[in-house]
């Protein structure tokens, strides 16, 4: 039976030059993973096994791509699935399964729903368990990289931000992978977890919300979405409509409606809400409005994300209506100045980034729509596919913004991604206005930005542009102009000029064959005319690569003239110097790669007799100049070598002739030139180097052991590169077509091949594979140069032959160049595995891979020799001359070479990887897809995967020569000199994370150092020892590996090295080193498990993995003896993990307890003991004992740590509380509802606060069922709601000490105590930090656990602490008491009616103290204290509390800061209860009332904030009743009542009414101004709080607020207007739902006819903010637009200048929007007023008064005027074609009298400035005779006026 096609493999293989041998290998590596990994399963042997062979599974895959059957596929999907889930796991082995899995369900379209299955809970437990651990704050569960306490420093901070989301994002991206396969019923079950949590107080919405967006399925097919969106859809979508101030979640529900749109498109009819998502998407850009507009914050922290808007836009295209396109026209209309480069901002970036994402959104849909293959998921229905027109629409809408962005502040990086994808679509429309700007460009000198932003974009259209097409057939015509004219970029004074010059040339060059085809003229006549023109354009390229090349010569020179190299020793070239050179060199290479052969002739000569005929310093110019050389030489070798070599050889044989030259310091610079050019050329193709191999041997005889250091590096080089290119296999040409272009022009047209892409399965790669002569060549170099070099050091090691140090060097050079040279051929070292380190019952063996090398092992192995030779070596230096570094730095190169250089180096890969990766992104071709890349770059993707393999191909196992090596590594990384240690260490860690568990051999040598009874180790050795632990930023921390063996072993070292003689807290560097590592111990440690145990489901699945076929194993299935042993194994382990646990604790104790131990290695050693609270284990005796008296140990960082680990044990020795299920319909005695309705339901009823049966005896109390959780009932209820069961089954209380285990018995006896409390209490009440110390939550857990598990035992001891705190008004001493009340209040849960009436008869007397005494330094800590205590708990428990803080908030005793205070507590208390305390909330509205008209602002402002959390539950959300709780309707109306006597008043008196001092007459008026200025503080507060605004109500009040806001921008205003000013910017950037908007404009409309001209000034301010923030619900309802274009044009023509110029400006901003247009009838409207005659000027009596009020007819004039300065205005940057006409009009006016002449001016400087940049392009508007005009206009006559 045929095997069955594998799911998707890697194709790449299958080209490389061994590709025929990997099938086997594939199945053979196959097998042995399924094998192995099932053993390890079924013998719960989770490590090492199983996660040893889960990470093989995840190399075999970056190997050969899912190369498995389906079956299989399925299967390890399955296992590893089961692996994640298990609830024990460790974080780390759950992030490195999960990492695997995700891998295997990357290709979605792989499996079918019918393939897979995957269950959704095990991961929600898992997300619950981890991301919302409960006992992660309390230092119980230690996460990787979660936030530490104790250690904050500065530092740590940032290292925290950036590792914060390892754990969350690999979570939530495993679950989107899982999300396709959930089961059909998943969405159902996921609607009843989640529902209950939707609270829109609460924080539980905002988790509901996220695991909405994180989980529900939306791929299901359409026969299923009754079962899937359907379900939510409507609700969900009526929650974003109807919500309006951006709440947090709501960024989550339109990520989760991205997502549904782009899964469904064409099932779901989005036309009704897309002005709401279109007006939500335009003001979550936060887009500046109008001058002084105040920006709420969250709307800058919660705005969405701009991914997942475009992706909801995208998605939404398309389809009948065509309406998306409409509003996104309309969106970048009224968008489209932002994007002008004068303009910058915060909110720039996310423009940028909607310009970037919108054209890739839309590309990625069309290639699913026409390109892509049909995959089992949904296929978008024809109906709704985009037509040819969409597209062309959707490129005009978006191309102009996209070419103002070209030059933008933040770089044209997200304009050339734009332009890449909209030119795939549409080249015609996009690539010539890039070509426009991009022309110029090149021409001017003087702005290099410009040409810089035009040549990155016309990079990203380059492959559109060269392959023409059918669309745009012109576009290869622009490619030789361009190329010519990019030339004098190649300049060597501007850097990045520079760089994209190169870059430019190099993407074309690519792209194109330089051929010249002029010829075919003459022989061809059935030539297209593009084809022609292209045929004879041709003919110049031998033109520009010559141009170019001296071009090149020109940046050489000129980088040689700095003379000052020649002086100074600088080893190598300035960074930006290094860029050039590579810019340079791969340009070059490109262009020659792409050369005809009569091109490439003209071209080698020139750069060869360049290279001849001058001598260059080898720094930088010879750098250059060989590069080029090197370039020419790689594209044809035989022709060039036959120049090159010969040429050198005979240079250098001739300068070396005498003797003498050998041993000179400084050699002839011709020598040293022609030496360097000789070493780059031979960087070719091995098989046409073997003819000179007798002239090159000669020169590496003559110039290898050269004195001068210089000289003989350079000949190591030559002879590196000549052994390199013999033994690597490479391919040897980058053509864009297989086979070159050397075929006559008749067979082949070139021009046929501009911009083709390669094609993958006829690449033709020319492979250079090394011939047995190349490999006899390579050992004959060996033999001959390093084989001698060998035997010299070996004589040197046993002192038989004395060398000098620069020899030593010498020769160490030769042999470290020889051994990178032929890594690849000599074969890896040899050795016995070492055993014993990890007990394992699995195999744990290596696979090795073949690299196309076979090794000839008849040969010498010289790797072995060369590591034999320099350890002696090593030994020699280190005991007779340790000052040799240079020496001791090539040792460590050398070892580490030996260890691990095959053929290429890991980090040289990975920047291969990374460019690759960066070219792939510029050039492809993301429209069509498959693997349309051109060929260089699919032969070079080829070329990585090879690579790939060689790095991966010894694997890591840890052999015996591998362990001497890295014990030198380690003696070098402890040695005497500072640099010897640093370069030593980074080998070290490499090594360390290369093999296989050789960590745990390694561990006891470092720790060898820091022992403290030994005499003779260093302070040196002991810092080298130290940086041994600490370990590199990437790599493996030794001190804090996740295992038990490991850190029993480091930890208790780390702290007894305090007493070693080597230490001393003196030195700086040793103290900073112990603090990095405590650090990075503390950041990197996570709980490590003590339970391994597989659950059965695993094995199962383990067992079907073992007997799957293809491969098929030979192995049989396991017996149960194995199986038996397996599990016994598993116990051991388990118990040999816990007894480490507690020998860890016990030793970190001893150590502690050591007499002289410095204080330093105290503080780390506590720290390491808090790492060890676990919640699956108490902490042993002896810990708990030791950290309850650290609460009273001197030092406060050691009383920090102590509070918190002492809070975890409480929390360890919690005793658990029963939980009983009840049904709430029964208790409230009504049915369940039959739809969803949320908030206030007779079946949630009970839950209310009700002061009428408050539970206050003991019947009632335990008749009452306590529901402690808020959100509980408010939306639905949960499936199963649990309570506390009643009092008899939950831990007795008021236990004695005898019943008390041990644990417990240390805490009580110390905290019964007197002694001990009065000095905890002491050090509790000192001051930390002065001013910055606020309400500690972590002591206030120590006291919560106190009271909770031991309830009133110790109240005795501390209450007379308590009354003697609460009296005493100190900051420090006020906060200890409110943090000690919380945690009494709150431990008190569980405790018996009468503990607790008892504990509030002592509670009550002290609050009232406390908050009698309050002041401005304390006030914040005791309404954390309030809020803390009311915090999850049944307000029916707390009725004491509430009542008291009710009693009277403003007293007025203390005076209005007390009151303030207190209402400030008081809201903090109810706001936890949310929604539960409607007769609260009524009584406390009640009671403020009447205190409106407070004088003192802080109480108002304070009201203003109680008054928000009053209204906060009166929402309008949908499917929610009406609230019980406080309503705002209700009061606004009863406000406007008593606003009445200011509504009606004459305005003038308005603005005069300052604040009252003193009694005097209370009238009416000055009782509304001081309510309406706490009103104010009321709106201003809800502006940001509530989740939905009460339009209807607050219109009212408008028009009082558009009477007192003020005009101009004064400070210097009273409270009043400024609140006013301030309210009215709030509230016009509010959302509006539809049906508001017709009020609105009445209120607007209404107000207009004030006689205020204030009002009517400030209308114009608020009409444009309104607008733009909800311009498309506008656009969407006509009336509305004729309305405000009627209000604008009216009261254009008012009588109060300032109102006509605020209305011109409102006027220029609404066309500058594009929500009015300029049309016809305006433009005659304005033209007929400008007509207006003009009164004559009466002749006068000087002395009289001139006529102040203007006539009517000016106003009308004027107002023409400015109706057409407000047109001109309203297009600062282009010249739309009415615009001359109006100039022309405007101009007229220039002479009429004041303010129409000031008027014209105005607008024309401003139509100076705008458009000045860009002149001459704005010129070709207007007529000449316009142009004469407007130059006289804009030379300012007033001069001669």
């Amino acid at each position: 039976m045929a095997p069955p096609p594998p799911q998707k493999e890697i194709v790449y293989n299958k080209l490389l030059p061994y590709g025929e041998r990997l099938e086997a290998e594939a199945a053979r590596f196959l097998a042995q993973i399924k094998d192995n990994l099932a053993r390890a399963v079924q013998l719960q042997e989770l490590w090492p096994g199983g996660l040893f062979w889960t990470r093989k599974l995840s190399t075999y895959i970056r190997l050969y791509g899912r190369k498995f059957s389906r079956e299989d596929h399925v299967l390890f999907i399955k296992l590893l699935y089961e692996l994640v889930t298990i609830p024990k796991l460790e974080i780390s082995m759950m992030q490195g399964f999960a990492r695997l899995l995700i891998n295997l369900l990357k290709k979605k379209e792989l499996l079918s729903r019918d393939d897979l299955e995957l269950p959704w809970r095990p991961l929600y437990e898992m997300l619950e368990r981890i991301l919302y651990s409960k006992t992660e704050h309390l230092g119980l569960n230690w996460f990787p990289n979660s936030y530490r306490p104790g250690l904050s420093s500065p530092k740590t901070f940032v290292l925290n931000v950036l590792h914060r989301c390892s754990v969350e994002s690999v979570l939530k991206t495993l679950v989107k992978s899982c999300r396709p396969y959930f089961p059909e019923d998943a969405t159902a079950e996921m609607l009843d977890e989640w529902r209950p949590l939707m609270c829109p107080f609460d924080v539980t919405m905002q988790k509901a919300i996220t695991y909405f967006e994180l989980f529900l399925p939306t791929t299901l097919p359409p026969e299923l979405h009754q079962k899937g969106f359907k379900l939510w859809f409507d609700e969900f979508i009526g929650l974003w409509v109807s919500v309006q101030n951006l709440p947090q979640w709501e960024g989550h529900l339109v990520n989760l409606f991205a997502r549904l749109a782009t899964d469904n498109i064409g099932y779901i009819d989005w036309d009704p809400y897309v002005p709401k998502i279109f007006t939500r998407i335009l003001r979550s850009l936060n887009l500046p409005v109008g001058s002084n507009q105040v920006v709420v914050p969250r709307f800058l922290t919660n705005a969405y994300d701009v991914g997942h808007a475009v992706m909801w836009i995208t998605a939404m295209m398309g389809g009948p209506s065509k309406l998306v396109q409409k509003h996104l026209s309309g969106l970048f209309n009224s968008i489209a100045s932002f994007y002008h480069p004068s303009n910058n901002g915060r909110w720039l970036n996310k423009l940028m980034k909607l310009l970037q994402r919108l054209p890739s959104g839309v590309v990625r849909r069309l290639h699913r729509e026409r390109y892509k293959k049909m995959t089992w998921l949904t296929p978008v229905p024809d109906s709704h596919k985009l037509t040819d027109q969409d597209v062309t629409d959707f490129v005009e809408c978006i191309i102009q913004p996209v070419l103002l962005a070209m030059f933008s502040k933040t770089g044209s990086l997200e304009a050339a991604q734009a332009l890449q994808n909209l030119a795939l679509m549409r080249p015609e429309l996009v690539i010539p206005p890039v070509l426009e700007k991009t022309y110029p460009a090149l021409e001017t000198l003087t702005e290099p930005h410009q040409l810089t932003a035009t040549l990155s974009c016309v990079i990203g259209v380059a492959r559109s542009l060269v392959s023409g097409g059918k669309w745009f057939p012109e576009g290869p015509t622009h490619m030789l102009p361009l190329l010519m004219r990019a030339l004098p970029g190649v300049d060597p004074n501007d850097f990045s000029k520079c760089m994209i010059t190169f870059q430019f040339i190099a993407t074309f060059s690519t792209l194109v064959p330089l051929v010249d085809c002029s010829s075919v003229l003459q022989e061809r006549d059935d030539l297209s005319e593009v084809e022609r023109e292209l045929c004879s354009a041709t003919a110049e390229f031998e033109d520009f690569v010559l141009q170019f090349m001296d071009r090149c010569f020109g940046l050489i020179e000129s980088s040689t003239l700095e003379q000052t190299r020649e002086e100074t020793e600088t080893e190598k070239m300035t960074h930006l110097e290094s860029l050039v050179e590579l810019g340079l060199s791969s340009t070059f290479s490109t262009i020659l790669t792409q050369c005809s052969k009569d091109i490439f002739k003209v071209a080698l000569e020139k750069v060869f007799n360049f290279a001849v005929s001058n001598i260059f310093e080898t720094r930088v110019a010879g750098r250059m100049v060989a590069d080029m050389c090197r370039a020419a030489v790689k594209c044809r070798p035989e022709e060039s070598l036959k120049l090159f070599v010969p040429h050198c050889c005979n240079v250098i044989t001739h300068l070396t002739v005498n003797d003498d030259v050998l041993h000179d310091e400084e050699l002839d610079k011709e020598l040293l030139w022609n030496l360097q050019l000789l070493s780059e050329i031979t960087r070719v193709d091995g098989k046409k180097l073997l003819p000179y191999r007798e002239q090159l041997g000669k020169i590496l005889q003559r110039t290898l052991h050269l004195t001068c250091k210089q000289g003989y590096i350079l000949s190591c080089n030559l002879l590196h590169h000549l052994l390199r290119s013999a033994t690597l296999i490479y391919p040897t040409e980058y053509c864009s077509v297989p086979g070159g272009f050397d075929k006559p022009l008749s067979e082949y047209f070139p021009i046929k091949d501009w911009g083709k892409p390669g094609d993958l399965w006829n690449l033709d790669i020319q492979w250079h594979v090394p011939s047995s002569e190349e490999i006899n060549f390579a050992f004959y170099l060996l033999d001959t140069f390093l084989q001698p070099e060998l035997t010299k050091l070996e004589h040197y090691a046993t002192g038989k032959l004395e060398m000098s140090r620069d020899d030593v060097q010498q020769c160490l050079a030769i042999v470290h160049n020889c051994l990178i040279g032929s890594g690849n051929v000599l074969p890896p070292l040899k050795g016995e595995r070492v055993a014993h380190l990890v007990p394992s019952l699995v195999s744990l063996e290596e696979t090795k891979l073949y690299t196309g090398v076979e090794y000839d092992l008849s040969r010498e192995n010289y790797r072995e020799t060369i590591a034999r030779v320099t350890r002696k070596l090593l030994c020699y230096i280190l005991d007779n001359s340790e000052d040799d570094t240079k020496s001791l730095f090539l040792i460590i190169k050398i070892i580490s070479d030996v260890l691990q250089f095959q053929g290429s180096h890991k980090h040289e890969f990975d920047s291969r990887w990374k460019s690759f990766n960066l070219v792939k992104k510029s050039m492809e071709n993301r429209l069509q897809g498959k693997k349309q890349h051109i060929r260089a770059l699919l032969i070079d993707r080829v070329m990585l995967q090879h690579e790939l393999r060689t790095l991966t191909m010894e694997g890591c196992e840890y052999k015996t020569s591998h362990q001497e090596m890295i014990r030198d590594l380690l003696c070098l990384s402890t040695s005497s000199y500072g640099q010897v240690r640093s370069k030593a260490q980074q080998a070290f860690f490499t090594a360390l994370g290369t093999y296989n568990f050789c960590c745990r051999d390694i561990i006891p040598l470092v720790l060898e150092f820091l022992r403290p009874d030994r005499q003779d180790v260093t302070q040196k050795q002991f810092k080298g020892a130290l940086y041994c632990l600490l370990g590199n930023h990437s790599g493996v921390c030794l001190a804090n590996l996740h295992d038990w063996d490991c850190i029993a072993q480091t930890w208790p070292a780390i702290v007894s090295s305090g007493l070693s003689k080597a230490m001393s807290l003196e030195k700086p560097s040793i103290v900073r080193l112990f603090d990095d590592l405590a650090e990075k111990i503390h950041r990197q440690y996570e709980t490590i498990g003590l339970d391994f145990a597989v659950p059965e489901k695993c094995i199962e699945i383990a067992v079907m993995l073992q007997k799957s076929e293809h491969p098929g194993s030979n192995f049989t299935g396991l017996c149960s003896e194995e199986i038996q042993l397996g599990i016994q194994r598993q116990k051991e382990k388990n118990a040999e993990a816990l007894r480490n646990y507690e020998n860890l604790v016990n030793m970190l104790l001893d150590c502690v307890e050591q007499r002289n131990l410095p204080w330093k290695f105290e503080h780390i050693s506590i720290g390491f003991l808090s790492l060890l609270l676990r919640d699956d284990r108490i902490l042993p005796v002896r810990a708990i004992k030791f950290f309850v008296q650290c609460l009273n140990h001197d030092a406060i960082v050691v009383r920090k740590v102590a509070i918190s680990a002492v809070a975890g044990i409480l929390k360890q020795l919690k005793r658990t509380h029963k939980k009983v299920p009840i049904c709430p319909y029964e208790i409230s005695g009504n049915p369940k509802p039959s739809s969803i309705q949320a908030g206030d339901r007779p079946d949630n009823q009970w839950l209310h606060y009700d002061s009428q049966s408050l539970p206050k005896t003991k019947e009632a109390w335990e008749s009452c069922c306590f529901v402690e959780k808020t959100h509980w009932g408010y939306y639905t209820w949960p499936q199963t709601m649990t309570v506390y069961a009643p009092v008899e089954h939950q831990p007795k209380l008021g236990r004695r000490r005898d019943e008390l285990t041990e644990a417990e018995q240390i805490i009580y006896d110390h905290f019964s105590d007197p002694k001990f409390v009065e000095q905890l209490i002491k050090f509790l009440s000192l001051e930390d930090r002065k001013g910055k110390d606020k309400f500690n939550p972590r002591r206030f857990c120590l006291f919560k656990g106190l009271f909770r598990n031991f309830d009133d035992a110790f109240l005795p001891v501390l209450q007379p602490h308590l009354e003697q705190l609460v009296a005493d008004s100190h900051e420090s001493t006020q906060r200890c008491v409110a943090e000690i009340i919380a945690g009494l209040i709150r431990g008190s849960k569980h405790w018996t009616f009468e503990k607790v009436e008892k504990l509030w008869k002592l509670l009550c007397p002290l609050l009232r103290t406390a908050l009698s005494n309050i002041t401005v330094e304390t006030y914040n800590d005791w309404g954390t204290c309030i809020a803390t205590s009311c915090e999850s708990r049944d307000p029916r428990k707390l009725h004491w509390l509430f009542e008291l803080l009710l009693e009277s908030p403003l007293s007025g005793e203390g005076g209005s800061f007390v009151d303030a205070c207190r209402l400030y507590v008081l809201q903090g208390g109810l706001a936890q209860q949310e929604w539960r305390v409607p007769e609260l909330l009524h009584r406390l509205l009640k009671y403020l009332e009447p205190k409106l008209t407070q004088v003192y602002k802080n109480v108002r402002e304070r009201i203003g904030s109680v008054l928000t959390y009053i209204f906060m539950i009166d929402v309008s959300l949908p499917n929610t009743a009406a609230t019980k709780s406080p309503r705002v309707h209700e009061f606004t109306t009863r406000i406007l009542e008593n606003l009445k006597p200011l509504m009606e008043v004459d305005e003038e008196i308005q603005n005069h009414v300052m604040e009252e001092n003193g009694v005097g007459e209370q009238d009416e008026r000055t009782q509304g101004i001081k309510l309406l200025k706490t009103i104010l503080k009321w709106l201003m507060a809800s502006a940001g709080r509530s989740f939905s605004t009460a339009v209807t109500e607050q219109l009212q009040l408008l028009p009082l607020f558009f009477k007192i806001a003020p005009v101009e921008n004064d400070n210097s205003y009273d409270e009043l207007k400024r609140d006013a000013k301030m309210c009215l910017s709030l509230m016009s950037q509010g959302l509006l739902y539809p049906q508001q908007v017709p009020l609105v404009l009445q209120v607007l409309k209404q107000t207009a006819r004030s006689n205020s001209w204030h009002a009517r000034y400030t209308i114009l301010t608020y009409l444009q903010t309104m607008v733009f923030y909800n311009l498309f619900i506008f656009l969407n309802n006509e009336e509305a637009v004729n309305d405000i274009r009627w209000l604008v044009i009216k009261l254009l023509e008012d009588e109060q200048l300032e109102v006509r110029e605020m209305a011109a400006t409102t006027l220029s901003g609404l066309l500058q929007c594009n929500f009015l247009t300029m049309d016809g009838p305006m433009q005659t409207h304005f033209e007929q007023l400008c007509k207006m005659r003009l009164p004559k000027k009466r002749k006068r009596d000087l002395g009289s008064v001139m006529d102040t009020i203007p006539s009517g007819d000016l106003v009308k004039r004027h107002a023409g005027v400015l109706g057409l300065s407000a047109c001109i205005l309203s297009s600062p940057y282009d010249v739309p074609t009415w615009m001359p006409q109006l100039l022309m009009d405007l101009s007229a006016h220039l002479n009429d009298p004041q303010p129409i002449e000031m008027t014209v001016k105005k607008t024309l400087s401003n139509f100076r400035r705008t458009h000045h940049d860009n002149w001459q392009e704005h010129k070709q508007q207007f007529t000449d005779d316009q142009l004469l005009v407007l130059t006289d206009l804009l030379v300012s006559p007033c001069y001669y006026a």
